[in-house]
């Protein structure tokens, strides 16, 4: 019998009330959420556990949202990354796209709005774990 496992899902972003918002909502739907709002810390942690869907912020100091997203996608292709900023231009968008981004989100969003996105991520990383995704 196989038990239905929680997915894990990390969030980066330096604004504490972002997580604050997000980490309750996400856990409501069903899912496991970390929450950072350093980068060094969060980079940290996928060193150390695989997360199935990962949405960072763009903008913070130290490492910033492209080079996490990089980090991520080298250490696991199958991890799903979303995007969120306050800062969004068309050269953000296609540089994030081009570094494997699932979805990319202007801030301010609508938790509907992010939650769904994370549920098509992770429908997304589900087909892609049976196989059913080329």
């Amino acid at each position: 019998m196989e038990t239905e496992r929680k997915f894990q899902i990390l969030i980066l972003d330096d604004e504490p009330i972002v997580c604050k918002r997000l980490k309750p909502a996400l856990e409501k739907a069903g899912y496991e959420a970390e929450t950072f709002t350093q980068s060094a810390m969060a980079l940290h942690r996928i060193t150390e556990k695989e997360f199935d869907v990962v949405i960072t912020d763009l903008k913070m100091e130290g490492l910033d949202g492209m080079a996490f997203l990089t980090e991520v996608k080298k250490r696991y292709p199958k991890t799903e990354v979303i995007v969120i900023t306050g800062f969004a231009t068309m050269d953000t968008a296609r540089q994030s796209y081009q570094k494997g981004v699932f979805d990319f989100v202007a801030k301010p969003f609508k938790l509907k709005e992010i939650l769904d996105v994370v549920e098509k991520a992770i429908a997304k990383r589900t087909a892609t774990e049976k196989g059913n995704v080329p």
